[in-house]
């Protein structure tokens, strides 16, 4: 990946800083985006030269064809594109808000969906190269209190599918990745029920992969031509399969879990 140029959405922290620092290691000049301008930068100084920072609102759609072109100037080419922003949920879907799902399929459906559409004549005008999907374990089953995240989490999968399926000839390579629990802020930073910032992690997130591990894997899939990679271990990457292999098992143990209690220890979690 020496001198490729990859450029990457939600670069400050977590999935997308990792694969910026996995990418350069490998000699990839970067285009960092997010909205914390000094967490771009922090993440661009431990890439070294050869990183533009190119802040931006995810869901400022009518903005993305200038930033795209903008990124594809810097060098004249985008190698790869990692659509990796995102924001999750820990609520019930009876008790949520509408407005909550507006905001995150907007911003984990619709916007990797705008900047993709802005970049994607460019991409395979130029001989195609490599997009990035992050999507969830969440994308391939739906599961408790993340209503709207996982159903921008499958849209994610279908669009990106079906880009695949149409440009897959022409030297557009796809690879959709659906991580379990990562060491992130993805759960404090999730939404409430009522569009508020949940504040606190939890215990599966706490114990999951490092963000470095999981960049690590989805290079090593880029390498080996896959499209499709799931990054969970144990339970969850149980519900992976069991969402294809044995749909009915897996639904029955999601229901199990609910009436078990699930929802009423995230809400303790929430409010603690």
């Amino acid at each position: 990946m020496k001198d490729q140029i990859w450029w990457i959405t939600g670069a400050s922290s977590g999935i997308g800083a990792a694969l910026a620092r996995a990418l350069a290691a490998r000699g990839a000049r970067l285009i960092l985006s997010g909205r914390n301008l000094a967490a771009l930068e922090a993440v661009a100084k431990d890439c070294g030269a050869g990183t533009m920072i190119l802040p931006f609102e995810a869901t400022d759609y009518a903005a993305l064809p200038a930033l795209a072109e903008q990124a594809w100037n810097w060098c004249g080419r985008i190698d790869g594109l990692v659509n990796n922003a995102g924001i999750s949920q820990r609520s019930l879907a009876i008790e949520t808000d509408f407005s909550v799902y507006q905001q995150i399929i907007g911003v984990d459906l619709l916007a990797p969906i705008a900047l993709t559409q802005a970049l994607l004549p460019r991409m395979v005008g130029a001989g195609g190269g490599q997009i990035i999907a992050i999507s969830s374990v969440a994308g391939i089953a739906g599961v408790p209190l993340r209503s709207a995240y996982s159903a921008a989490k499958h849209g994610l999968i279908g669009y990106h599918d079906s880009v695949r399926a149409e440009n897959e000839h022409l030297g557009l390579k796809v690879l959709v990745v659906a991580p379990g629990s990562i060491r992130t802020n993805v759960s404090r930073n999730a939404l409430n029920a009522d569009g508020s910032v949940r504040g606190t992690s939890d215990a599966a997130i706490d114990n999951g992969l490092s963000p470095d591990d999981a960049a690590a894997q989805m290079l090593a899939a880029v390498d080996a031509g896959t499209r499709e990679l799931v990054v969970a271990e144990g339970a969850e990457a149980l519900v992976a399969g069991l969402r294809r292999s044995d749909p009915d098992a897996l639904f029955d143990r999601m229901s199990a879990m609910v009436q078990a209690g699930y929802a009423a220890q995230m809400k303790a979690t929430s409010a603690s």
